[in-house]
């Protein structure tokens, strides 16, 4: 398997594996499954500041993780939040393992400090994920998010990547590593 950086010409690979979460899952609160342009200008966009990065196997993409801004003032610079998806039929094979690892591995060398997480919950299968990469439970709001004539908690989960030095070590985008 290997780990690389997405590109815009993986969106429809990318799309088919996020598409199943969005229709069939309160994994996501999103409602509709965004178009091919979309989603093409998400990694695009992604990639100018954070990692975005796919598991390919054989030629084919098995699954995905990125980071994106935790909040948008500068101040947060230092702070990520992760998403991670992988093939419904190609899940508990290691795959998320490896790519949350490549993720981590390229925030911590852009000197993040703070990675989160934000759940749907109760999720046990994420839960226990996240907890094996060191993660903590940070915060859980109630009935936040309403999917499938449903209200759905949710809770965000922390881990610290980077040491809080004062100053903080300069944030790197990521095409710049």
């Amino acid at each position: 398997m290997e780990i690389r950086t997405a590109k815009t010409e993986d969106a429809p690979a990318i799309l088919a594996i996020y598409a199943p979460y969005v229709e069939q899952t309160v994994i996501t609160f999103e409602y509709d499954v965004p178009s091919l342009k979309e989603f093409e200008n998400r990694i695009r966009t992604t990639l100018q500041k954070y990692p975005y990065l796919v598991a390919q196997q054989d030629g084919e993409i098995l699954g995905y993780a990125y980071a994106s801004a935790f909040k948008g003032r500068a101040a947060y610079d230092w702070s990520v939040e992760t998403s991670i998806y992988v093939r419904m039929d190609s899940r508990h094979g290691g795959i998320g393992q490896a790519l949350y690892s490549a993720l981590e591995e390229a925030l911590t060398a852009q000197h993040i400090c703070n990675v989160c997480a934000c759940i749907t919950y109760p999720n046990p299968a994420s839960v226990r994920f996240h907890e094996h990469f060191g993660y903590k439970p940070a915060a859980h709001f109630h009935a936040s998010g309403f999917k499938f004539n449903a209200w759905h908690d949710m809770i965000w989960m922390e881990k610290e990547l980077c040491p809080h030095t004062v100053p903080p070590m300069p944030f790197i985008p990521y095409p710049l590593l």
